[in-house]
């Protein structure tokens, strides 16, 4: 018990420095986006989405059906908001737990001693664990181990009490309801039920290859062959239930997900799929290089025969052959006990009788824990509890090295990623076990006291060296900054994209375009990037640069809906309204097939659409921009702010003078988001239409006292005011405005109509210039500043803003009708005029 507590101990306190640390990487799509955490949504949805909130049977789903771990999630949510530490807190809490499991499952196996202190530290400290533990996305795996440990735990018990007790098939049942956990934490759970038939085989029944098929036929051990076909039985259930759920559908990747996958070379493939296990490997081994991401080019392809790395590869799957040789050769007549070198079974220690293979040369099964006989009856208790061999544990060992680990092989079904450490978490475990029973075996066998205390030491020294290096690594886990800076060596093009987001957040502008350009140096095909780089650009204003970097992006995805947004609202902004229009129908004829993040794509198509009724609307087709924003409703995805997009169908209603659609849209909006301010100026404005002049000027004053820095809102209150003949107050509403919005056209512009009505001609003056200045090619701004002088008795320069109106829209007649009436007053004066 002492053991299981330390290792915890330790599991729990490398990572408490974690409980300080923000979301990262892919916990914002897991967590923050995740309608599924959210109370409004119905709780079921998690048992019919994926991981990430995806519809399982979408074509565009990961199909990693998780729901476990995403009710953990959202249990987390209603506890405590999207504050991180509770996430944390319970990926470490979690961590612990299997530590403490792992370390009574080596217990089991190594007997109650050192051996079992070691392999549960090595265990607790080892750096991979770090992106499961300290990225919550990672509890998928965390969880997971935790039900596969416990269901390996009930097949043990139920191995030894077979035979003896009834209770034996409660242990299978919870040994079946463990696994069938384990995979609704993570899909790679189920292989405990094959890790659970090797430990009956190969352990407790101590049975060699060829001992294996007349043995399982001999009638004494039905039991045996009973189990092994009822794990086979669940087994097959359990995925034939998850691909039907999943829509008998494999998942569908990017190239830069998985390279090999989607190369053309059957020998690139291959060669690359043999050599990615020998590289997880190697990261148990040394993980000295540790990366958030492995994706795209981080380990490049293996191409010819001639490359290098398939001398690892050759090396490692000779290793591989010669450990399983080793645990499954013919029995020799020398085994050892906890560290006790035996022979021929006579040597004791630690209480526990060791027995050598010799003893099980027979065909006849004879379990770990042989039986004896009360009364007549049967009882799986033995007096002293014997140990399996070093043979057995190996081969134990390599079955939780290499089973848990297939489904990332690429071996059944390509997988979306390269390498990810987080998976290594259960595979983890055959590895600390093998290791330290290798330690074990060389300690059992040197015979000189300064060799047995060189390996304990040694393997003491690696613990160590392991604790060091994932304390070092959970501070590259603090925060995203951090994190992405430390994965640039490792994949430098994910790296520096997701590092310029980061920088992005950060308003350190200059810094986060070079990261972004970095990336795209490495991978310049990236579509994110070269849509994150366009957005960048397009926020300060360097509309053509972004229009290029969004066209880059459409043209490497064409699917990308957010490309197309942002390029018609730059094309509306500059005035291209066929360019823009064409831009956002095409946006919205986009399907949401295969792609991975259906939702946003949708709430970008909505957004697209919204565009293109705003322009409708400002074009004066209001039926046609009704039609659209009903389109916009209906391809609305759950999570999109509704709010703008019913404020404006109460905008186009209004103008059609639907007066009762237009106040229900207007309070669809209201309701959508109490402190919308464009709705309730412009339901103040409807209510001050239809007679209701009190409740309109509520909603008006309270629109400022939502945003009193927003001058659009005094703006609106100074019109009604105007209206209502309250002509010093109206003013000072259009002062007000004008002051605080001092850059925005709409603002100016009609700051300046409501001096001029309230007869202030010399305010009026002044912003119906500065409205001219912030829109120099604008004919109504010139036009109405030449009014304006020419009221204010300055001629010469109203004639100079009326020409240069006329020459942007040479049909105006009020312009031309006002600059008639000018030319004769100047005439009458004895002025120049341009006419003359």
């Amino acid at each position: 018990m002492i053991a299981e507590l330390v290792s915890s101990a330790l599991g729990l306190a490398l990572y408490l420095n974690t409980l300080s640390a923000d979301f990262c990487y892919d916990d914002s799509r897991a967590i923050k986006t995740n309608q599924d955490l959210l109370p409004e949504t119905p709780w079921t949805h998690i048992f019919y989405n994926d991981f990430w909130g995806t519809l399982l049977t979408h074509s565009g789903s990961h199909k990693s059906y998780r729901p476990l771990c995403t009710l953990s999630f959202r249990l987390n949510h209603a506890i405590g908001g999207l504050n991180p530490w509770s996430y944390h807190l319970v990926n470490v809490l979690l961590h612990a737990a299997v530590t403490g499991l792992f370390t009574s499952f080596s217990k089991i196996l190594l007997g109650d001693g050192y051996w079992t202190f070691m392999a549960g530290l090595m265990f607790a400290s080892h750096p991979i664990h770090t992106e499961a533990v300290a990225g919550i996305v990672g509890r998928a795996d965390v969880g997971a181990s935790l039900f596969f440990l416990l269901s390996l735990l009930c097949y043990m018990k139920h191995c030894s009490t077979r035979g003896a007790s009834a209770r034996t098939w409660g242990w299978f049942l919870g040994t079946g309801l463990c696994a069938g956990c384990s995979m609704l934490w993570k899909e790679q759970g189920v292989t405990v039920l094959a890790v659970s038939a090797v430990y009956d085989v190969f352990v407790f029944h101590r049975l060699k290859m060829k001992q294996i098929l007349p043995t399982i036929y001999k009638r004494k051990n039905l039991s045996l062959f009973l189990s092994i076909s009822l794990l086979t039985f669940w087994g097959t259930s359990l995925l034939g239930a998850r691909l039907y759920w999943m829509g008998n559908k494999p998942p569908s990747f990017s190239n830069s997900d998985n390279p090999a996958a989607d190369s053309d070379s059957l020998l690139a493939r291959t060669l690359t799929f043999f050599y990615l296990p020998t590289k997880n490997l190697w990261l148990l081994l040394c993980p000295d290089t540790l990366s958030f991401d492995w994706s795209m080019d981080a380990v490049p392809l293996l191409k010819t025969i001639c490359d290098w790395r398939n001398l690892h590869t050759v090396a490692f799957y000779t290793g591989l052959l010669l450990l399983a040789y080793y645990g499954l050769k013919s029995p020799s007549v020398e085994g050892e006990c906890n560290g006790k070198f035996v022979t021929n079974g006579k040597q004791n220690a630690n209480g526990h009788s060791c027995h050598s293979e010799v003893e099980y040369r027979n065909s006849e099964i004879k379990p770990s824990f042989p039986s004896k006989v009360e009364n007549g009856i049967k009882n799986n208790v033995s007096e002293r509890t014997r140990l399996p061999s070093t043979e057995n544990i190996v081969v134990l060992s390599l079955s939780l090295l290499i089973i848990p680990f297939v489904p990332a092989t690429n071996l059944f079904f390509y997988v979306g990623f390269v390498i990810a450490e987080r998976v290594l978490y259960i595979p983890s475990m055959g590895f600390c076990l093998l290791i330290t029973v290798g330690a074990r075996a060389l300690y059992v066998k040197v015979q000189k006291r300064f060799l047995k205390s060189l390996i304990f030491y040694a393997t003491a020294t690696l613990i160590v060296f392991y604790g060091l290096k994932t304390a070092i690594r959970n501070g590259d886990w603090q925060n995203e900054e951090m994190l992405y800076r430390s994965g640039i060596k490792v994949n430098p093009a994910k790296a520096w994209g997701n590092l310029g987001n980061v920088l992005k957040s950060q308003s350190k502008i200059s810094e986060a375009e070079s990261a972004y350009r970095n990336a795209l140096y490495y991978r310049s095909n990236m579509a994110d990037m070269l849509y994150n780089l366009g957005l960048l650009l397009q926020e300060n204003s360097r509309f053509a640069e972004a229009l290029h970097y969004y066209k880059l992006a459409i043209g490497s995805r064409p699917t990308l809906a957010s490309a197309y947004l942002n390029t018609g609202i730059i094309l509306m902004n500059q005035g291209k309204t066929e360019e823009a229009r064409r831009t956002f129908l095409k946006c919205s004829e986009i399907p949401d097939e295969n792609l991975k993040d259906p939702h946003a794509h949708k709430s970008s198509v909505t957004s697209c659409l919204y565009n293109l009724g705003k322009l409708y609307h400002e074009q004066g087709h209001y039926e046609d921009a009704l039609s659209v924003y009903k389109e916009a409703i209906q391809k609305m995805p759950r999570q999109f702010a509704p709010q703008s997009l019913y404020n404006m169908m109460g905008e186009a209603y209004m103008r059609l003078s639907k007066l009762p659609e237009a106040e229900h849209w207007y309070m669809e909006s209201l309701r959508s988001k109490t402190d919308h301010i464009p709705a309730h100026l412009t339901y103040g404005k409807l209510l001050a239409l239809t007679g209701r002049k009190s409740e309109a000027e509520k909603f008006f004053l309270k629109a400022i006292e939502l945003d009193p820095t927003k001058g659009n809102c005094y703006m609106h209150y100074g019109q009604f005011l105007l209206e209502e003949a309250r002509l010093i107050e109206a003013a000072e509403m259009a002062k007000k405005a004008a002051e605080l919005d001092s850059t925005e056209f709409d603002v100016v512009f009609n700051a300046a109509h409501m001096l001029r009505q309230a007869s202030l001609n010399e305010a009026a003056e002044k912003y119906y210039d500065l409205a001219a200045k912030l829109r120099p090619n604008y004919p109504a701004a010139l036009m109405n500043l030449g009014a304006i002088l020419h009221l204010n008795g300055r001629l010469q320069k109203a004639e100079a803003n009326y020409l240069r109106a006329l020459q942007l829209k040479p049909d105006d007649i009020i312009t031309q009708s006002n600059l008639r009436k000018l030319w004769n007053i100047m005439e009458k004066q004895g002025l120049k005029t341009s006419k003359t």
